[in-house]
């Protein structure tokens, strides 16, 4: 016989956690299963250590260029205490978690479930040798690393986003599969750290999906601290040996070699549905093995809801975090909040970042309606030269007939904070020039804003 609860929450991610404790808070019986960690990929494998491990990186880089600034450091020479970096990592890491597990177990209404959940049925689950029901059911299980079937991959020691957190040591060469956004802050991070990096991607440029300038500067960017690109490579095997991963690839039509002392395979995610026994459930996979939902997060399954990874609607922890704010609004306050009209928005967390809402130029082309555009170099923000960090560009589109923003690409010091003047103003639907007729504090990276939408001239 099942054991009886108001609503059952499957994954502890920004959705699947936040949800699980405002449902108890209103009083729901509630069952949280958890099957590793809690806090999901942000907290324990990804936003959390990563942007930590390049704070360190960044720090090494610093002292690097100390010189510059006048700062003379009395040896000169910078070592890195990988141990160190990785127990500070780790202690960032450890204090969320803590937080979550005292949260979660102190709330009342709330069960956390240790285990792999499985669907019984529609409305149950079973945890080991338990079976729980609900008429409520929420998904959140996220995604994991995607490892493509590449001739002896199975036999090397590759690493994932995962497993590189547990790296105490420092590789003498890394070799990345994937110029996407995880291999890209991996490649920065390492090469600043003082590996050989190296970067293998099928495609002809960096981050893929960004226009070709973005793409062309993020290049730079990594190309400045060291990081070395094999683009339009295809890997044709991988192996190992004598303590060397050896990646076979071809580069055009020209066979190639990549050795290295380790390897990261930074190709892409899969959403976590395996394990999930949905056909018992009546919930049939979509494309690349996600669940589909309508922009209520609701899935074909009356009862049943799937949010962040696992979605296809996101992949972002913001995202997912969303997500949690609009089931929470439709199941608990009878709202009508969903994901319609959601603007794209997403960073690139090298240093300097990248801030990034709304459409591409690329995708501006093709809307048939007129589209104004800007650029500028970073070199023209004084902020950015008084701080030696010129790198980068900014760029921003506009529909000309409502001179309202389409999207924004700020790559440079501060482009993933800054972004947020130019989001509020596509969130708000107020026009470009609201923001250029604004006066805004000297020296910083915003006041250019209005200087960068004077420079706005037809797209050809």
């Amino acid at each position: 016989m099942s054991e009886a609860f108001d609503a059952i929450v499957i994954g502890s991610g920004q959705s699947g956690g936040f949800l699980a404790a405002r449902l108890a808070e209103a009083g729901w019986k509630t069952a949280l299963i958890e099957r590793s960690h809690l806090g999901g990929t942000c907290v324990n494998d990804g936003c959390t250590p990563t942007k930590t491990l390049v704070a360190s990186a960044r720090a090494a880089w610093a002292a690097r260029h100390a010189a510059e600034f006048g700062v003379v450091l009395p040896h000169g020479e910078v070592k890195i205490d990988m141990k160190a970096v990785k127990a500070r990592k780790d202690a960032v890491v450890g204090a969320s978690v803590k937080s979550l597990t005292d949260w979660f177990t102190n709330q009342d209404n709330l069960e956390l479930i240790w285990g792999t959940a499985r669907f019984v049925s529609p409305n149950e689950i079973a945890v080991d040798d338990r079976v729980l029901s609900a008429p409520k059911i929420f998904l959140n299980p996220g995604a994991s690393p995607s490892i493509p079937d590449w001739p002896g991959i199975e036999s090397v020691s590759y690493l994932t986003n995962t497993t590189m957190m547990d790296l105490d040591a420092l590789p003498a060469h890394l070799v990345i599969a994937g110029a996407s956004y995880i291999g890209l802050e991996f490649a920065q991070m390492y090469a600043r750290f003082g590996s050989k990096v190296t970067v293998i991607e099928r495609g002809s440029r960096p981050a893929s999906r960004e226009d070709e300038d973005i793409a062309q500067a993020i290049r730079e960017i990594c190309e400045a601290d060291g990081v070395e690109f094999v683009f339009d490579a295809t890997i044709q095997s991988v192996a190992e040996s004598e303590g060397e991963i050896c990646v076979s690839l071809t580069v055009g039509d020209e066979p190639n070699l990549v050795t290295g002392s380790h390897f990261l395979v930074a190709t892409g995610r899969k959403p976590n549905t395996a394990d999930l026994n949905l056909d018992a459930a009546g919930i049939e996979i979509g494309e690349r093995g996600y669940i589909p939902v309508d922009d209520h997060l609701r899935t074909a399954v009356p009862g049943i809801w799937a949010m962040g990874d696992v979605n296809g609607r996101g992949a972002f922890t913001h995202t997912s975090y969303n997500e949690y704010e609009i089931v929470a609004d439709n199941v608990l306050d009878d709202g009508d909040r969903s994901i319609a009209g959601r603007i794209p928005v997403y960073g690139l967390f090298i240093d300097p970042p990248l801030g990034r809402i709304g459409i591409t130029e690329r995708e501006a082309r093709q809307l048939g309606r007129p589209v104004l555009m800007a650029t500028m170099p970073m070199t023209k923000v004084a902020r950015a030269r008084e701080r030696g960090e010129t790198q980068g560009l900014m760029k921003v589109l506009v529909d000309a007939e409502t001179k309202r923003i389409l999207g924004a690409a700020l790559l440079g010091i501060g482009g993933d904070e800054v972004v947020h003047s130019l989001l509020q103003l596509m969130a708000g639907g107020l026009p470009y020039t609201v923001m250029a007729e604004t006066v805004h504090i000297h020296p910083t990276v915003t006041e250019l804003l209005p200087t960068l939408l004077a420079g706005l001239k037809p797209l050809e």
